[in-house]
């Protein structure tokens, strides 16, 4: 059962930091700065570090994404099966918002 507030994928209502990491996530494991890079070069957007180590603490403990091994401090993670279909749902979610706000707006 979804905690309130939460959708069944676990993540919060428009979670936009979650659903950026996971993004960035989706192709490929990465380690913190990784991430952020990823994030600012895709879409512009700066996580600040408390908000991306708060958001890599919500996502694990929620199964979305794991931590994986790494010989020295930078520990990458990795999105799971769990973290995919979360992702997919709030893409399909923001798709179909966007989608209705240019039709409301009439641009594009």
């Amino acid at each position: 059962m979804a905690k309130q507030g939460r959708g069944q994928d676990g993540l919060a209502r428009f979670g936009e930091p979650g659903v950026l990491v996971l993004l960035s996530l989706s192709d490929g494991p990465k380690h913190g700065y990784a991430i952020t890079e990823d994030i600012r070069q895709q879409t512009g957007i700066a996580l600040g570090p408390g908000t991306l180590y708060g958001s890599l603490t919500k996502l694990a403990g929620r199964g979305l994404i794991r931590p994986l091994d790494s010989a020295d401090r930078r520990r990458p993670y990795e999105i799971t099966a769990a973290g995919r279909v979360a992702l997919q749902a709030q893409l399909a979610s923001w798709s179909r918002i966007v989608e209705t706000g240019k039709a409301r707006l009439q641009w594009g």
